[in-house]
């Protein structure tokens, strides 16, 4: 995968809902905010399983209804189409 530039970022940024850059580093992050912890937590699994045939996986954080993602490329040393084709699954399992 070959690493974006920086108007590659930003043009794909446009069409996903309430991504944003990550400050300090070559990554975007969102945060997703569900009913219950159940929620939460069937939108981890969903997402896991699309991660993992991909073989790109998230950075994550989940408290309760909340989770905290954050994508990056790590072998590219910054974003990809990977990232924001995982992102775009996973603002479709969170509806």
């Amino acid at each position: 995968m070959e690493k974006f530039t920086q108007e590659q970022i930003e043009e794909a940024l446009s069409g996903l809902d309430g991504w944003s850059k990550t400050e300090g580093r070559d990554a975007i992050e969102k945060t997703f905010t569900f009913k219950d912890f159940n929620a939460a937590f069937s939108f981890m699994t969903r997402a896991a399983l699309v991660a993992e045939k991909m073989d790109h996986h998230p950075e994550w954080f989940n408290v309760y209804n909340k989770v905290d993602v954050t994508l990056a490329t790590h072998d590219a040393g910054g974003l990809t189409e990977r990232d924001m084709k995982l992102a775009k699954a996973m603002d479709g399992f969170a509806r």
